[in-house]
């Protein structure tokens, strides 16, 4: 990149190192909270006004009332048998991420599809800042595309790129960039 540069990491380059140990105790309760299908007392782990901020399809939710009520009621009628399995986690003061993926049976109504009754993956990505022990902004990316997928629905309708990655379709190329 030729020129200025735009400013990078904004948001963690002053977290408090002294708070990793908080904050992973407070990440590992909730996960456990999730995975006990928790959702009128999962205040316990979240602020009242905490953000959850979701790719397309997912939504943002802005208070624990929404998160229960937008995305986790929804999301248990749409999924049961659900458990959370992080892959991997990372701790930074304040700060802490996960990936891994839900494994859950569709048992109700999701994007429109009619319950299958299938085992699905379900993979994502956390992003969480804890405060004064509370999750006080949420960043999630919930791989919507990949469930539908299992359920027979290409949200893609064939143009997604695993077609360059099967060789049924040329990838284009910016021209003179090789």
């Amino acid at each position: 990149m030729k020129g200025s540069r735009p400013e990078q990491a904004v948001l963690s380059r002053d977290t408090d190192m002294s708070k990793t140990e908080e904050t992973r105790a407070v990440i590992e309760g909730m996960v456990d909270g999730l995975n006990d299908h928790r959702i009128n007392d999962i205040g316990e782990f979240f602020a009242e006004g905490f953000r959850w901020m979701g790719n397309q399809g997912c939504g943002t939710k802005t208070g624990l009332k929404e998160f229960q009520d937008n995305w986790q009621r929804p999301f248990q009628a749409a999924f049961s048998d659900k458990v959370c399995i992080d892959e991997a986690r990372l701790y930074m003061g304040e700060w802490a991420a996960a990936f891994g993926r839900q494994e859950a049976t569709h048992s109700g109504t999701f994007l429109g599809i009619a319950p299958t009754g299938k085992r699905v993956e379900i993979r994502y990505m956390d992003f969480w800042k804890v405060v004064d022990g509370k999750i006080v902004d949420n960043w999630v990316n919930v791989d919507f595309a990949h469930v539908a997928a299992q359920l027979g629905v290409d949200l893609f309708n064939g143009e997604g790129w695993e077609a360059f990655d099967r060789g049924d379709k040329e990838p284009p190329r910016p021209d003179n960039k090789g």
